[in-house]
């Protein structure tokens, strides 16, 4: 991209987000648009080290809104997009279908017609649309998703997310838009809103409440610290070939209970508790709905391509991941005193 190209980043306040801007803020090659309708999940307190950056300007505002979205797109000649808008929790797209429906679908569709209609006739544009490893489906205990496995969703938020991504696709193939897709596996780290596994047993396990931990535990997930996918992102952006995609993993599989019972025992050593004394509160509560069992990356072609690979070990990023709770209780007493504590206690309190 032309430095000091003018981008727009959806969702730049929200978990992984505020952690894409800052990294295309602080490079200093672009002027950032932060476009984010400021939902339960995103938070500008996420962004105060850079909120007076010259090159950041935030605007509140829906991509579901076509027209508000066409004129932003009329004000602003992007040279880019990087959408991350989304709603991601699982567990709110088994009870709330429809709002996944309409963020994740129609509002990434609202978005890509705005960009279709913008960049006619106009070359070194680029939309990348960033997705999750969900769309794959489920894995057994051996293999892994590649840039080739077939899209099985098993919930509505991964088949929401599913269909944005043929969408993204589609444009590309009917229009000539130019876009990049990525795919990534589950993101932990700094900021992240507490109805997540990682940061909700932080929350749980300093406030002395169960740690609900789905069916057995058995649930394998690849894990990744936030700060490596926004760097993997930076440069798919980048360099990335148009029309491509790229999957985004740790090479870090843990089972849920595995991860949980570290957690525990550095939140006691953290803590000065006796050791062991968090396990006590591990509570396994019924599973959720089509609940996947493995999700397991490949990311040979990132790392192959573009010389992307992860930059922490799983244990360091927990512990680091830790201490930023620890010394921004603030922000998570914010967080959690509305939305998120209304829905744990309808969603956990009686299990």
């Amino acid at each position: 991209m032309v430095q000091d190209s003018v981008i727009l980043i959806t969702g730049g306040a929200g978990f992984i987000g505020s952690h894409v801007v800052r990294k295309f803020v602080q490079s200093g090659n672009y002027q950032v648009i932060n476009l984010d309708k400021l939902t339960y999940a995103g938070n500008l307190e996420n962004l105060r080290d850079i909120e007076n950056h010259a090159n950041y300007k935030f605007i509140k505002g829906d991509i579901c809104d076509f027209d508000f979205i066409r004129k932003l797109f009329n004000n602003y000649d992007f040279s880019g997009v990087i959408h991350l808008a989304a709603e991601s929790h699982v567990d709110r797209s088994i009870s709330n279908p429809m709002e996944f429906i309409q963020t994740n679908v129609v509002g990434t569709v609202s978005l890509l017609n705005a960009a279709k209609e913008s960049w006619s006739g106009k070359n070194g544009r680029r939309f990348y649309h960033v997705s999750t490893d969900e769309v794959y489906g489920s894995l057994g205990d051996e293999g892994f998703f590649t840039e080739t496995t077939s899209y099985d969703p098993k919930s509505p938020y991964s088949a929401s997310k599913a269909s944005s991504d043929h969408f993204v696709r589609a444009y590309g193939n009917t229009y000539g838009l130019p876009f990049v897709i990525s795919n990534c596996s589950n993101n932990y780290g700094p900021n992240h809103f507490p109805e997540k596994l990682i940061p909700l047993m932080i929350h749980n396990i300093q406030n002395g409440k169960p740690l609900p931990v789905y069916g057995k535990g058995e649930n394998i997930r690849d894990w990744l610290y936030v700060e490596d996918h926004a760097r993997a992102i930076e440069l798919i952006f980048e360099k990335g070939r148009n029309g491509d995609t790229y999957n985004i993993g740790g090479f870090n599989e843990w089972k849920n209970i595995d991860l949980v019972n570290l957690l525990c025992d550095i939140m006691d050593r953290k803590l000065g508790n006796t050791q062991g004394i968090s396990r006590e509160l591990i509570t396994f509560v019924k599973d959720r709905a089509g609940h996947d069992l493995r999700y397991a990356i490949d990311a040979t072609k990132l790392k192959g391509e573009l010389g992307w690979e992860p930059s922490l070990q799983f244990k360091e990023g927990l512990e680091k991941t830790v201490d930023w709770y620890f010394e921004n209780e603030q922000w998570l007493k914010d967080v959690t005193s509305g939305d998120y504590l209304r829905y744990y206690d309808e969603h956990y309190s009686n299990r």
